[in-house]
């Protein structure tokens, strides 16, 4: 069972191993990438361009330039900060709150992870799906009360048949 005191969710957060940080950067795809890889959300990776959603920087967009994944941030070309000195930083943001809008393809094994989600949904046909359906009756809850006291009662008479067998038994 997760936990749900903040204590130990903080320390799960922070002591999360590789593999469950990259999780931890999912990101939600824009409308168009969604319906065109059947996929809501993916994971932020540096060459990923994504428009900012939330906080000062609202409705920017960039390329990431890099992910830092000890401290759960992004790093977005363009969205910088002036430094008293002057130079120039990027801002860090958290990957949740930003939305991919267009995907770096570079990598064989994202390529082929998005290639299986569209995949299996045209494997499922949710129109047939829908035809079988429509064909069954519904039942409603007279008829599934009707049932589960049917079992019930044969249940019952089985377990009296047993108990006269064992007292005919027992006496005779």
């Amino acid at each position: 069972m997760k936990t749900t005191q903040p204590r130990k969710q903080r320390k799960m957060l922070y002591q999360a191993p590789a593999h469950i940080r990259y999780k931890h950067f999912s990101a939600p795809l824009s409308p168009s990438l969604k319906t065109s890889h059947n996929v809501s959300s993916l994971p932020v990776r540096s060459g990923d361009t994504v428009r900012i959603m939330r906080g000062d920087r609202k409705g920017l967009e960039g390329k990431v330039t890099r992910v830092d994944r000890k401290e759960y941030r992004i790093f977005v070309e363009g969205v910088t900060r002036e430094k008293v000195d002057g130079t120039t930083t990027f801002v860090p943001i958290h990957p949740s709150k930003v939305m991919i809008t267009s995907l770096n393809l570079d990598d064989k094994w994202r390529r082929e992870s998005l290639k299986a989600g569209v995949a299996v949904t045209e494997a499922e046909k949710p129109e047939e799906k829908l035809v079988e359906e429509e064909k069954k009756p519904e039942e409603t809850k007279k008829q599934r009360k009707k049932k589960k006291t049917r079992r019930k009662t044969v249940a019952k008479k089985a377990e009296k048949v047993k108990m006269e067998k064992a007292e005919e038994s027992e006496s005779g």
